[in-house]
C-alpha cells in the first residue's frame, strides 16, 4: 500500500512539473510549484565539453535563509527530478525526510560517462564505456564545488542513477566511499563486461572493515545473466559484516528494467531518511543508541536535533507494552536528564515504575511532576487522581 500510495501521488506530480521546459539556458531559473529550479551549462576542464546539470531547490530555501540542505545528485538528467522530488515530499510531511537540494546531470555520452570498464562481452556494444573514473572527477572536482558555491548544502549527498547510471552509483562507492553518504542503483546493468562491477564490488566489501554508508539496489523482471550477475551482487551486499553499512534491496516481480525507478523510489528514500521519531528497532541494549541515532538523524537532515521528549517517552511506552519494564524504566530516566521540568517525562517514568509493581517509586516521581505543573497543564486532573490512587495502594500495603 505504501508503493502504490506513492505511485498514484507521483504521477500527479509528473504531470505537473513536466508542463515546464527545465533546460534552459545557463544559469537560468524557473518556478514550479513553489519549487525554484536552476539551469547551469558550463564547461569541464575534466570533461573538456560543455556539462549541463539542473538544480531544484527546496520549498523554503527562499523564506528559511539560514538552513543549508542534503544534496541529491540525479545521474540521466532532469526527467528524473519530478520522481525524487513527490516521493521526498511524501516522506517530509510524515516527519521522515528533510528537504532536499535535487541536482540532475544531463547526459552527452552515457556509455563512456557511466561504465568504468570497457566492454569486451559480445551480448553489449563491444569497446563502449571506461569514463567513469573521469565522470567521478568531475563531480569532485567542478560539480560538487559549484553546488556547494551557489547553494546552501551541508555534507550529506546522495547519488541515484538507472541501469548503467546504477552501476555508476556503485563504482562510486569503490572509488570514494566517503564522496557520498547514500548510493542508490536502481537495477543496476551487472551484467556489463563480464559483471566487472560485481566482482570489484565483492572485492571492495572484502576489503573494507568499515563502510558508513547507504545503499539500495533493485532489479525488476530481468533474467538470464543480468539476473545471475545482479543476483551475486545482491547476496554479497547482503553477507556483508561491515559494521555501519545500511543496506536495502528489492526484487520486482513482473516489472520491466525501465520501471524500476518508479518501483523502488518510495522504498529507496524510506529507508535512507531516519525519521524524528525513533524506531523501537533502533534502540539497542544499549542507551547510548538513542544518543547515537540523533547523530546521524542530525548528518542528514543538516540541523541539531535532539532526541525529543516525546520522541524518547514514546520509546519507554513500547517497551512497557512488551513488559520490558527495566529498560522502560532506563529510557525514562534518560529523558529526564534531557528534559528535566517535563511534567510529560516525570509522569512516563511514575507510570514505568508503577508498571514495574514499585508504587513507592511511582508515586515520587508523580508527585515531581505535580510539584511542577499547574493548573493550566491538560492533564491536571489526571495526574491529582494517579497520586491518590497510588497513595491508596501503599496505604493498603
Amino acid at each position: 500500500m505504501r508503493l502504490f500510495a506513492a505511485i498514484c501521488f507521483i504521477s500527479f506530480s509528473i504531470f505537473i512539473f513536466s508542463s515546464q521546459n527545465v533546460l534552459a539556458q545557463s544559469d537560468t531559473k524557473q518556478q514550479s510549484a513553489d519549487y525554484s529550479v536552476h539551469t547551469h551549462t558550463f564547461k569541464s576542464a575534466v570533461l573538456n565539453e560543455q556539462r549541463t546539470v539542473v538544480v531544484q531547490l527546496p520549498k523554503s530555501y527562499q523564506s528559511e535563509p539560514n538552513k543549508v540542505y542534503p544534496v541529491i545528485y540525479r545521474l540521466d538528467g532532469a526527467g528524473n527530478i519530478p520522481l525524487a522530488s513527490a516521493v521526498i515530499e511524501r516522506l517530509q510531511n510524515d516527519n521522515r525526510a528533510p528537504e532536499v537540494i535535487i541536482v540532475a546531470i544531463e547526459n552527452t555520452n552515457r556509455l563512456r560517462d557511466m561504465y568504468p570498464t570497457v566492454n569486451k562481452e559480445p551480448q553489449g556494444p563491444v569497446g563502449e564505456g571506461g569514463g567513469a573514473a573521469k565522470f567521478l572527477a568531475f563531480f569532485e572536482r567542478e560539480l560538487i564545488p559549484l553546488v556547494n558555491k551557489n547553494y546552501r548544502t551541508h555534507n550529506y549527498k546522495v547519488i541515484a542513477g538507472a541501469s548503467a547510471g546504477g552501476v555508476f552509483a556503485l563504482y562510486a562507492l569503490q572509488a570514494n566511499p566517503e564522496l557520498f553518504q547514500a548510493h542508490i542503483a536502481y537495477s543496476p546493468a551487472v551484467w556489463w563486461n563480464y559483471g566487472a562491477s560485481v566482482k570489484s564490488t565483492k572485492s571492495f566489501l572484502a576489503k573494507s572493515k568499515e563502510l558508513n554508508n547507504y545503499v539500495y539496489i533493485n532489479i525488476g523482471e530481468e533474467a538470464g545473466i543480468m539476473r545471475e550477475r545482479y543476483d551475486d551482487l545482491q547476496q554479497s551486499l547482503q553477507s556483508n559484516k561491515l559494521a555501519n553499512l545500511r543496506f536495502f534491496s528489492d526484487a520486482f516481480d513482473g516489472i520491466s528494467h525501465g520501471l524500476t525507478t518508479a518501483a523502488g523510489a518510495f522504498n529507496a528514500y524510506y529507508n535512507l531518511f531516519l525519521p524524528k521519531q525513533m524506531p523501537i528497532t533502533a534502540l539497542t541494549d544499549d542507551i547510548a543508541s538513542i544518543d547515537a541515532y540523533y547523530q546521524n538523524l542530525s548528518q542528514q537532515w543538516g540541523e541539531q536535533i535532539s532526541p525529543p521528549d516525546r520522541a524518547v517517552r514514546s520509546l519507554g511506552y513500547n517497551l512497557t507494552g512488551s513488559k520490558q519494564f527495566a529498560r522502560a524504566i532506563e529510557v525514562f530516566k534518560y529523558n529526564i536528564k534531557n528534559y528535566p521540568k517535563s511534567v510529560d517525562a516525570l509522569s512516563a517514568l511514575s507510570y514505568g515504575y508503577e508498571m514495574q509493581g514499585d508504587t513507592r517509586q511511582a508515586l515520587e516521581q508523580m508527585e515531581s511532576a505535580l510539584a511542577i505543573a499547574d493548573d493550566s497543564y491538560p492533564y491536571i486532573n489526571y495526574l491529582k487522581e494517579t497520586k491518590a490512587r497510588l497513595q491508596a495502594e501503599l496505604s493498603k500495603s
